[in-house]
């Protein structure tokens, strides 16, 4: 199982950061190796989403994911094509004058063995966390 936690803060609100979050509808226009996305359910408290992504390798998944509004968003793995545990967690604290610290979470661990397929564990949780942190941190910049 591979685990992650990366801590930054960036010069925007718990508000847009919160936002950028939780508009998953667009995470392929923003977050790298996102190929689509589908919305199946979402209300003010959670939301159920489908991924499709391309690390290293296309993998698809479907995350139950739980709000607490300009705080944090939570999930949990509800099926996914190679993942056997997929959960993890953002948490916001605002700062004041517009800074919020963001705490990003993630635990996955791949079903079987495939090979390359601890490359794809190692790429989703060590590369690319600092990249999608940035990458959020910029698209709540711009809302």
């Amino acid at each position: 199982m591979a685990k992650a936690s990366r801590k930054e803060t960036y010069d925007v609100s718990a508000s847009k950061f919160y936002q950028a979050v939780t508009d998953y509808g667009n995470y392929n226009k923003f977050v790298p190796g996102v190929d689509s996305i589908e919305v199946l359910s979402s209300s003010d408290d959670g939301a159920t989403v489908k991924f499709n992504i391309n690390v290293i390798k296309k993998i698809s998944y479907t995350l139950k994911l739980t709000h607490k509004k300009d705080q944090e968003v939570s999930w949990s793995l509800v099926t996914g094509d190679y993942m056997k545990t997929n959960n993890g967690k953002w948490t916001l604290k605002d700062l004041g004058g517009n800074k919020t610290e963001v705490s990003y979470s993630l635990e996955i661990e791949v079903k079987g063995f495939i090979p390359g397929l601890s490359l794809i564990e190692k790429g989703l949780v060590e590369t690319n966390l600092p990249m999608t942190m940035s990458s959020f941190a910029k698209r709540a910049e711009n809302l």
